[in-house]
């Protein structure tokens, strides 16, 4: 529950910075006990925005605040 309430967060936080930018959540099958966002451009390149995978312990590091999401967004849209 914890990873699709912080997936939620973001996904509403993505959403109100850049209205017109499509969001998927677990387009494939996510990897067990991790939390990553990713762009995808247009030209199909990949650019990963945040991964939990080396944080923590505690549990809370492996999730973003959904503010440096965007900050992370914007910034590689420039």
């Amino acid at each position: 529950r914890v990873y699709g309430r912080n997936a939620a967060a973001v996904s509403e936080a993505l959403r109100g910075a850049m209205a017109h930018l499509p969001v998927d959540i677990n387009p494939r099958p996510p990897r067990r006990s991790s939390f990553e966002v990713s762009l995808v451009k247009e030209d199909g390149s990949t650019v990963e925005l945040w991964s939990g995978i080396k944080k923590g312990p505690p549990r809370k590091l492996k999730f973003p605040q959904p503010e440096t999401i965007v900050e992370a967004l914007k910034s590689s849209l420039e």
